[in-house]
């Protein structure tokens, strides 16, 4: 797309110049407004400009509605221009200003869980973009063992509650064939938090039926607590459960909507949550380390052909917490989205590291 198009300095001076005073005003621009612009330096004289926009549009970077004397930037062109923003390389991390800043440590302040994080992340973004915020909790997060708990309710019936690091609570009622002993629950559950903290259910569960087929004759008496609380489910999750995603400032989008059949069908794609997880599963991938902008979804949701995605991992060292994003229309404020995604998700970092 971008990459393969060359532009002279002057189209890009002109490019650049439509597409930041589109986003800003949201109106088709004239040639007479960009002359206003730049004040004919550069020799940008109305009659250049006027080529120049011809130029741009045979590139396929300008259309012109109806019969408006003005032009406004396609998908192509911003493409074109995140790709180019803050130089070559493409999108650039800037330092937030002081008072968004203030505005978005004071917004986390008090945070405890990763799933508090997340929620207010949702809300952070959309307050402070033209879009939609969006948070989507890791897999791998959902069901990583935080705490866990048994409690015995009658002979032959326990009580298990797995407290997940994404601050989920997961509790059922056991039914076992051999009663266990308020003692012999509590050493399980010892046993697990000490042993197991900060692990996937899935990797304790294939770790403990390693171990209690290899170390049966070595603790006998725990382990057979423990086969006994985990054959009957107390490390189960639901297969089928959907990814936790907190979705905030649809709003935004409805504002600067007219057309309603448009809005009718973009809303029935946002009111489906798993849509919008297969987008961020689509789009961000957990592996990288930077910013990700897509420009025109319609690849992953059709409704959303429109849009862009602005967003990125959220990390505790080399642990995936989630995705953090802002989906919003191809106007959007590029810069300070992409700082604000980028520093909120690198934010959680700094709230989740233990003391030292």
């Amino acid at each position: 797309m971008g990459s393969e198009l060359r532009l002279s300095p002057r189209e890009r001076a002109v490019l650049t110049a439509i597409v930041e005073t589109y986003i800003a005003t949201g109106e088709p621009v004239a040639s007479h407004a960009l002359a206003r612009y730049f004040g004919n330096k550069d020799g940008m004289s109305s009659a250049t400009i006027r080529n120049v926009m011809a130029s741009l549009a045979e590139a396929g970077l300008l259309d012109q509605p109806h019969t408006s004397a003005g032009r406004i930037p396609t998908a192509r062109a911003f493409r074109f221009y995140v790709e180019h923003l803050g130089g070559p390389g493409g999108p650039q991390v800037a330092i937030l200003a002081p008072e968004r800043l203030e505005q978005i440590e004071e917004s986390f302040a008090g945070i405890g869980t990763s799933q508090q994080y997340l929620e207010r992340t949702s809300h952070v973004l959309a307050l402070i973009s033209s879009g939609l915020g969006v948070a989507l909790a890791s897999t791998q997060e959902l069901h990583t063992l935080e705490h866990i708990h048994f409690s015995r309710v009658v002979a032959g019936r326990v009580l298990a509650v797995v407290i997940t690091k994404a601050g989920t609570v997961l509790d059922r009622v056991l039914m076992l064939d051999h009663d266990l002993t308020t003692t012999e629950l509590e050493t399980a559950a010892r046993f697990l938090n000490e042993n197991f903290h900060g692990w996937s259910i899935e990797r304790i569960r294939v770790e403990l039926a390693r171990r209690i087929e290899a170390d049966r004759s070595e603790y006998d008496r725990l382990m057979q607590s423990l086969e006994e609380l985990y054959s009957k489910g107390a490390l189960a999750t639901e297969s089928g459960t959907t990814p936790i995603i907190f979705v905030e400032g649809v709003a935004n989008l409805l504002a600067g909507e007219t057309d309603r059949e448009r809005l009718r069908t973009m809303l029935h794609a946002l009111e489906a949550k798993e849509r919008l997880i297969e987008l961020l599963n689509a789009y961000v991938d957990a592996r990288q380390r930077t910013v990700r902008v897509v420009v025109g979804l319609e690849d992953a949701i059709p409704e959303l052909r429109d849009f862009v995605l602005i967003g990125a991992t959220a990390r505790l060292e080399a642990e995936n917490l989630g995705t953090v994003a802002v989906i919003g229309p191809t106007r959007i404020q590029y810069q300070e989205t992409i700082n604000a995604v980028s520093y909120i998700a690198q934010l959680s970092g700094r709230i989740f590291q233990p003391p030292q």
